[in-house]
């Protein structure tokens, strides 16, 4: 039981000191306040006297004024500072956006050149394309082929804007350049038949890598062991040494491998289409059998000197069925088709 009273007691005692602190503080806050309220309610005054013998001027102010004054001052400078940060920024951004724009038109300018080289290009292209078709005997007019330097557009651009144009222009070229796919594939097709049938005709040169000159030609020529006139059914050409390959002159089949030794020594005979057969004589030796299938540049022999002959050379006959002809005359033939 007295424990009892005991905790009563300082219950007491321990809300009777909170009371007190909490008072003692109450009234040291008020003091405070009373002492800043008694310092901002301080007036000062300020005298203003002129050099002259005018009235002084007295203004009067309070502590809490300047204090008020104070922070409006200090707002005021914050809001320029602010500000000024903000218009220097602004001008940097700006003059970046500038120097962009500056970088731009001057890519724009070189696009536009570089358009502008592209449609030149194209215009000359497409002469040379005209040109071309014409010669192989096809009509660009019925080809589908739109001009690169007009016609009309995908789309109406209205107006003199430089961009405008350049797009135009470039979807002009796009228009033109898938026009002329398939006069190009036309082109390839034609000249790949003319590959087919020159490589079916004894038009390249006998000696491979076109080495050698002619030292006798296709007609009445003197017989270089009598003197006397003869018909000469073919041409000769030498390189002045043994050994140089001997290549078929056309796609053909071996017709005949045999030897004379008072006439054409070592020599070949291929059929080709067409009713041609070519002669290759005085070989050194021979690279293919009867019946063997050769294509045109395959190399079939070598050059020598065996039979009727006066040194290394080759003696080159061409038949269409049973006439001998000028082998010079399809010989030129390639030349002309290689230019």
């Amino acid at each position: 039981m007295a424990q009892v009273h005991y905790y009563k007691r300082f219950e007491n005692n321990l809300v009777q000191r909170v009371k007190n602190g909490a008072a003692w503080l109450v009234s040291k806050a008020g003091s405070f306040f009373q002492a800043i309220f008694r310092f901002l309610a301080r007036r000062y005054t300020i005298v203003l006297v002129p050099h002259s013998e005018k009235r002084v001027y007295n203004f009067h102010i309070s502590v809490a004024a300047m204090f008020l004054f104070f922070l409006v001052f200090i707002g005021i400078a914050g809001i320029f500072f602010w500000y000024s940060a903000v218009t220097g920024s602004s001008r940097g951004g700006i003059a970046g956006k500038d120097s962009q724009l500056r970088d731009t038109q001057i890519n724009l300018e070189q696009l536009k050149n570089e358009i502008n080289q592209l449609s030149r290009s194209a215009r000359s292209f497409e002469a040379v394309l005209s040109s071309t078709l014409l010669t192989l005997g096809a009509d660009p007019g019925t080809m589908g082929i739109v001009s690169a330097a007009g016609g009309s557009s995908l789309f109406n651009l209205q107006g003199n804007d430089d961009v405008l144009k350049e797009v135009d222009d470039i979807r002009h070229l796009a228009v033109y350049l898938s026009s002329a796919v398939e006069p190009v594939k036309e082109i390839g097709a034609i000249l790949d038949s003319q590959g087919a049938i020159l490589s079916e005709i004894p038009s390249i040169w006998p000696i491979r890598g076109g080495i050698g000159s002619y030292t006798d030609f296709f007609g009445i020529n003197p017989d270089p062991f009598t003197g006397a006139p003869r018909m000469h059914t073919g041409i000769d050409i030498s390189t002045h040494r043994q050994g140089d390959p001997i290549v078929a002159t056309a796609d053909g089949q071996v017709a005949y491998t045999g030897y004379e030794p008072s006439g054409f020594g070592n020599y070949i005979i291929i059929r080709h289409q067409h009713g041609f057969y070519t002669r290759y004589a005085h070989l050194l030796s021979s690279a293919v059998e009867i019946g063997q299938e050769v294509k045109q540049g395959e190399t079939i022999g070598y050059l020598g000197n065996t039979g009727r002959s006066t040194g290394p050379h080759l003696h080159y006959e061409v038949h269409i069925g049973s006439d001998v002809v000028d082998p010079i005359k399809y010989l030129k033939i390639y030349r002309i088709g290689t230019r």
